[in-house]
């Protein structure tokens, strides 16, 4: 017998997600949604790898690649202030078409760029793109997962993201050994674009509204129609409070989520969202260049180097799909500052003693807790600690602070190497997962396994501790 699901409010909408075991097709779906994230890694392991051809064709300096590997991240923390409000504003579908068509047109702008101002442009555009995706698709799953499977669900996000740097070197490999040699970047970039076209059509065929955000914008017929079609089950609506909910609540604000009963998650999710960006931002990027330095120069080094250090973030976000609901955003993130810190100082303080192969374990260590901890948890954290209303505000904030510290890691890299060589600027670097395990282990907040309405209510998150 089918299931009937009587609908009084917004609320019975988004308990009856917390509560559902989900359709067949919600892996699916979640993949789909996650499909910006591949892009987004993708176009930033492409151009990492490309470095050096790429240095080649412009002459660029030390700031002036600097420049071009953080421009995508201003176009991002851009994309993803904006984004987070239009997300609350529009909803998720809009906007995951919106974003989806940016990465396809900016991916072939950047590949047949003929001046560094050219190039410049379209990585803009294209961090623009990535920015507006990434509150939109964890504000979905946050939203489309029941509460037992959500933080696991969103976790996916930095898995998805090791598979697509990885990927990256197994599409480059066939080009370099064609010999497109300088072009090569061009290809890698350009190539962008493939994936970036099949999941917008993906989209546009699998993918509904989110049923919480419609029932408190669109209505809760429209809500009630998008639960029969996502999970099979029949609906009643009493009319009489059948009007769309928005019409009573003020718009969403970056200001709200400073004031309580946020204060304290928000700054949590912002201080790890920035640390664990420029941490992996000021080495993730340079996976090649670093591969050269342990390996050897020759360029086919920088692909398969990085192929195998992501091959460490898979294995540590796969780990941390796993135990998401059993430890928690909080202590994972914990767990993976602390590997993180002992990877960097036995990098920076052991380099000259050990073997090569002990350096490169020490990377990929280094990779493997980034990915399970704070990699993830950040955004993770930022799409379960805020109400269906305000969570693209949140998200969007979260995604601007992990922006900021992209750009703060593209520029640290380049310049503090260039000054001080590798290891020194390894050593400087540890100041940064320290200031996040510090934070983590000073707020107590823990947003996993709350309901999806129940972040507003600091009882309720209280309980989720325990």
């Amino acid at each position: 017998m089918t299931q009937e699901l009587t609908i009084r409010s917004a609320r019975d909408v988004s308990d009856f997600v917390d509560q559902h075991p989900g359709a067949k097709s919600t892996t699916l779906i979640i993949l789909i949604a996650l499909g910006g994230v591949f892009v987004d890694a993708y176009d930033f392991t492409s151009l990492g790898i490309g470095v050096p051809a790429l240095r080649q064709t412009f002459g660029l300096t030390p700031f002036q690649l600097g420049s071009v590997t953080a421009m995508m991240a201003f176009g991002a923390l851009i994309g993803a202030i904006w984004g987070g409000k239009a997300t609350d504003k529009v909803g998720r579908y809009r906007m995951f078409l919106v974003d989806l068509v940016l990465l396809v047109l900016s991916a072939i702008g950047a590949a047949a760029s003929v001046s560094l101002p050219m190039l410049l442009l379209f990585r803009f555009l294209m961090g623009l793109g990535v920015g507006l995706d990434f509150p939109v698709a964890l504000s979905f799953i946050a939203e489309f997962v029941n509460r037992r499977r959500r933080g696991a669900g969103i976790n996916l996000w930095q898995l998805m993201w090791y598979v697509a740097a990885s990927c990256t070197g197994l599409v480059i490999l066939p080009f370099y050994f064609m010999g497109f040699g300088d072009e090569l970047w061009r290809v890698a970039v350009g190539f962008g674009a493939v994936p970036a076209l099949a999941i917008l059509i993906l989209r546009f065929k699998y993918m509904k509204e989110s049923a919480p955000w419609a029932a408190q914008n669109l209505g809760l017929e429209q809500a009630a129609k998008i639960l029969q079609a996502t999970y099979g089950v029949r609906t009643r609506v009493v009319q009489a409070a059948a009007r769309p909910e928005a019409a009573h609540r003020p718009q969403s604000s970056f200001a709200e989520i400073f004031s309580a009963p946020y204060m304290r998650r928000t700054l949590l999710v912002s201080v790890i969202c920035a640390t664990q960006s420029m941490e992996y931002f000021a080495i993730g990027f340079n996976l090649p260049t670093i591969s050269q330095t342990l390996f050897g120069t020759a360029f086919l080094n920088a692909i398969l180097g990085a192929i195998a250090f992501n091959l460490f973030g898979i294995v540590g976000a796969t780990a941390g799909v796993a135990v998401t609901h059993r430890m928690g955003s909080r202590r994972m993130a914990i767990a993976g500052y602390s590997l993180v810190l002992i990877a960097l100082f036995g990098l920076f303080r052991f380099h000259g003693v050990v073997p090569v192969e002990v350096k490169a374990l020490l990377v990929g260590l280094m990779i493997l807790g980034h990915a399970f901890g704070p990699g993830a948890q950040g955004m993770t954290m930022a799409a379960m600690s805020y109400p269906t209303r305000i969570r693209g505000v949140g998200t969007g904030w979260g995604q601007g602070m992990v922006r900021i510290g992209s750009i703060l890691g593209f520029y640290f890299f380049p310049l503090l190497k260039a000054s001080f060589g590798f290891y020194n600027m390894v050593g400087l670097l540890l100041l940064v997962p320290a200031l996040g395990l510090a934070a983590s282990l000073l707020i107590a907040w823990e947003p996993s396994g709350a309901g999806m309405e129940e972040q507003g209510d600091e009882v309720a998150a209280a309980a989720a501790l325990e």
